[in-house]
């Protein structure tokens, strides 16, 4: 009888983990039939697992009855993406940042149309903004986000234009189209309440040998210590070099003007 317990436990965590890797693979608004027709199981199995999955946090399910990877996954994720290029190469300037401002500093990434916290080197500060590792947000919503659209895709707004018309949530594409525009003549992003209320960020993106965007390094701060002239004469550029400097790390070169 335990022999038999124990070899049918070990088949579930097996379908589990196939069931993980079919969301990964599919990526967002995965159904039950289609996971049931790539895992080979029947329906009801598969929403037993997913049940299961989504009590644990790994999943997640819209109001549309689809599923995709929830926080968890990303969350566990995150310590193996520690090993990763990025994340090696952005480290020692995130703990350089934090130490000189005492404020929490990440590398965010861009997953899918939102933007992804993937690591932080927090402050000492009481008074701080919360851990945001393997928080997910539109990037439209926030200064991370908006930093590597705008670098990294300058006819987003026409494309959002097709994607989104009559959606609800949809941001004012005019006025985003302004913020886009600001940023990439400025090279940082700031803003206040994207990602809660009372939070400031500020942020600048980080390109690789071939000039493309992989990411943003980002700080976030409680608003009534991101005071004008502080972001202007110290956190600005802080955050405009410590990017450049992760950059070098990946061989990108700024092309000479002429």
């Amino acid at each position: 009888m335990d022999r038999a317990r124990g070899a049918y436990s070990v088949q579930s965590v097996l379908k589990a983990f196939d069931l993980l890797e079919a969301l990964a693979a599919e990526g967002a608004h995965v159904t039950v039939p289609l996971l049931a027709q790539r895992l080979d199981l029947s329906r009801n199995k598969v929403f037993r697992l997913l049940a299961t999955l989504e009590d644990s946090g790994f999943i997640e399910r819209d109001g549309e009855g689809a599923y995709r990877l929830g926080l968890h996954a990303f969350e566990m994720a995150q310590h193996i993406l520690k090993s990763t290029s990025l994340i090696r190469l952005a480290h020692p300037v995130m703990e350089e940042l934090a130490r000189k401002h005492d404020e929490a500093v990440y590398i965010t990434v861009m997953n899918n149309d939102e933007v992804l916290f993937l690591d932080m080197v927090d402050s000492f500060q009481q008074v701080k903004a919360m851990d945001m590792v393997g928080q997910r947000f539109p990037f439209f919503t926030n200064a991370a986000g908006k930093a590597i659209k705008a670098m990294s895709s300058p006819d987003i707004i026409k494309y959002m234009g097709r994607r989104r018309a009559g959606k609800n949530g949809v941001p004012d594409l005019k006025q985003l189209e302004r913020e886009l525009h600001e940023i990439r003549k400025n090279g940082v992003a700031i803003d206040f309440g994207g990602v809660g209320d009372g939070i400031c960020a500020v942020a600048v993106a980080i390109r690789d040998y071939a000039g493309k965007v992989v990411g943003a390094l980002t700080m976030l701060a409680p608003a009534f210590r991101m005071l004008q002239e502080r972001l202007e004469q110290e956190i600005v550029p802080s955050m405009r070099e410590g990017a450049e400097i992760i950059s070098m790390k990946f061989g990108y070169a700024r092309m000479p003007a002429y």
